[in-house]
């Protein structure tokens, strides 16, 4: 994205704005899945995300590539968040008297997808990990971000984002075992892999290079 699109957006252009929503949408929208493993809490994180960088539209830097990490970060923020109000209302209603539940299978019927079972088991390995970890872990492995797009958008140093996703790979290595072959040695990670590993993981939309 060049200066002139950034300048735009700066100012509050609306067309620009939009056309930044058509461009990384579904980047936003995969990202927020990865983090939630949920499609309906995605959906609501992808318009909160895009809502808050409206919001915060004068921070974006004058100059710059791409501004897929600076949407990614915010996500990412989004996704904490939600989680802490999560846990809020949860706490809040778990002091109200209990009434008996009855299981809705129409929606656990919706909600399912072809590789449920996968996702699942991804799912319970990256729940094993400290947040930062599945932090770095989403932007780095899936998003494809590099390490210095990452530290960007978590705001933190480089070597910060090495060191955790170190650390989330030997553990995933651990929890999810056969599922996580052997490095080969790379030393920037690429899309699908922590530090040169392949990882069996399941991608739910196609995102388009950027």
């Amino acid at each position: 994205m060049d200066m002139s699109v950034r300048a735009r957006i700066r100012a509050g252009d609306s067309d620009a704005f939009g056309s930044l929503f058509d461009d990384y949408a579904r980047a936003v929208h995969n990202h927020a899945f990865r983090l939630t493993g949920d499609w309906s809490a995605a959906e609501d994180v992808l318009s909160l995300t895009f809502l808050e960088a409206w919001r915060l539209r004068a921070s974006v830097d004058p100059d710059g590539g791409s501004l897929r990490p600076w949407l990614l970060g915010i996500a990412t923020n989004v996704v904490r968040n939600t989680r802490r109000a999560a846990r809020r209302h949860e706490a809040a209603l778990n002091r109200l008297p209990r009434e008996e539940v009855f299981p809705d299978f129409a929606d656990d019927l919706v909600g399912r997808i072809d590789d449920a079972e996968r996702v699942a088991a991804l799912q319970a390995a990256l729940s094993r990990l400290r947040r930062p970890e599945r932090e770095v872990v989403a932007l780095c492995v899936w998003s494809g971000l590099d390490y210095a797009s990452a530290a960007k958008a978590l705001d933190i140093p480089v070597g910060t984002v090495r060191s955790r996703l170190s650390r989330a790979r030997k553990k995933l290595l651990k929890y999810a075992g056969p599922g996580f072959s052997a490095p080969n040695g790379n030393s920037n990670p690429g899309r699908g892999q922590i530090d040169g590993d392949r990882v069996s993981a399941v991608r739910p939309i196609q995102e388009e290079a950027r």
